[in-house]
């Protein structure tokens, strides 16, 4: 098996919208393609259940800076 020590980065087309994943040693990242900022997901809060409550939580705390 191939060990994941750096980014790894895709593009994928999500309702007709650009988007880039980046899979890396400390989780998942997608990002809308020309924008800085997206949803992170740390491969903990994946295996310990908590990924759509950090998801949530990070979506509701974006809302608040715009």
């Amino acid at each position: 098996m191939t060990p994941l020590d750096k980014p790894l980065r895709r593009e994928v087309a999500i309702d007709d919208v650009l988007y880039t994943l980046t899979i890396d040693p400390d989780g998942l990242t997608l990002v809308e393609k020309g924008k800085r900022k997206g949803i992170v997901l740390a491969w903990n809060d994946l295996l310990s259940g908590d990924a759509g409550l950090a998801a949530a939580l990070q979506a509701s705390t974006e809302e608040k800076t715009r």
